[in-house]
């Protein structure tokens, strides 16, 4: 259950040679085919990241402390607080004794905006709503994704296979989830990782916004289930394909149709399930 608090700080951050680490080792009772064993376990950050905008707290979620430039970049783009990179003139990270704060310095007519509508929120791991004031705040609807993207769907399952030997993080800890970046020539060009799925969204929403990548031509692919949210940021980002491991969820179905989003889901290297706007995955005969 997610719950939320009128934090201003974060409460707690671990380092490693004054950089945030990304896991841990912990010494563990192992069972294993009835036999018992101690060993060491490699278990995944979550650290409080406070983010900031002209000095003042806005936000403080549960992160993997990596990639936090583009989380909040990304953040702040799928939320609309800033409605383009350029309305972000700086982004500092900066390691304190509770947690991480990202401060960011934004427009002053974004700046109005968000203290306007501002909300404080505490989220755990990938908390999506927490903290939204109104019914209107959540059921946002964006304009119409205009998307050129056009895949064949071996291309689209073999991209999964490229993520998965791409989660290092997911390797060391078993914990986390991945958001990537698929170019419309099949090559995965951007991956992020957090323990959070809107975390993992956002950097890659931040990564890309940041890197120069063709929006209209490529696709979004998450490790996880596919929310109304998910769909929201990706539309957030432009992208008209979203596929995902796992099932959408029915507002999430209605929004992509809506929206103008390819949304797949249960995409597996032998199949997969289109939900909306299924001209955008070919299905034709075996590339091989």
């Amino acid at each position: 259950m997610m719950r939320c608090l009128n934090a201003p700080e974060p409460e707690a951050a671990l380092q490693t040679d004054g950089e945030p680490a990304t896991h841990s080792t912990f010494a563990v009772s192992r069972w294993r085919n009835g036999e018992h064993a101690l060993s060491p376990d490699e278990l995944a950050e979550e650290v409080p990241v406070a983010l900031e905008y002209n000095g003042i707290s806005h936000a403080v979620m549960l992160a993997t402390p990596a990639d936090l430039e583009d989380f909040a970049l990304g953040f702040s783009l799928s939320e609309g607080i800033v409605s383009s990179p350029r309305d972000v003139y700086d982004i500092e990270v900066e390691t304190r004794e509770h947690g991480i704060a990202v401060r960011l310095e934004i427009a002053s007519e974004a700046f109005m905006g968000l203290k306007e509508r501002r909300r404080s929120l505490a989220g755990r791991t990938g908390c999506g709503l927490c903290g939204t004031e109104s019914l209107e705040q959540v059921m946002r609807m964006p304009a119409p994704v205009k998307s050129e993207a056009s895949f064949h769907t071996e291309v689209i399952q073999a991209a999964f296979v490229q993520l998965q030997l791409r989660q290092a993080l997911q390797r060391e800890t078993g914990a986390t989830h991945a958001a990537a970046w698929l170019r419309a020539d099949g090559h995965v060009a951007m991956v992020r990782e957090d323990v959070g799925r809107h975390n993992a969204l956002d950097k890659l929403a931040g990564a890309l916004a940041r890197g120069g990548e063709d929006i209209a031509t490529g696709a979004v692919l998450v490790t996880s289930r596919a929310s109304y949210e998910m769909v929201l940021k990706a539309a957030s980002i432009g992208a008209g394909v979203l596929a995902a491991v796992s099932a959408p969820t029915a507002l999430a179905v209605r929004l992509a149709e809506q929206a103008n989003i390819t949304l797949a889901g249960f995409v597996r290297a032998s199949g997969h399930v289109v939900y909306t706007h299924s001209q955008r995955l070919q299905q034709e005969a075996s590339l091989a």
